[in-house]
């Protein structure tokens, strides 16, 4: 794992033509803006979970449904 310091406006660039902007620092809360190429997904953590379990239940239904 790389761990950064980064300031206010200051990026982080991720081959592939990513790029992780510091929009603002509040507290104990930074808020990033990122670029990406429109076929990177990008997502919180939480969110991307979500989805993937979202996805394991319909592949598990698939196949249940194969069975018959």
């Amino acid at each position: 794992m790389l761990i950064l310091s980064r300031k206010v406006n200051e990026e982080i660039v991720i081959g592939g033509g990513i790029t992780i902007l510091v929009v603002a620092i509040q507290g104990d809360k930074v808020r990033l803006g990122i670029e990406a190429p429109k076929e990177i997904t990008v997502h919180r953590r939480e969110v991307a979970e979500a989805i993937a379990r979202q996805n394991g239940e319909r592949e598990g239904s698939d196949k249940a449904g194969a069975n018959k």
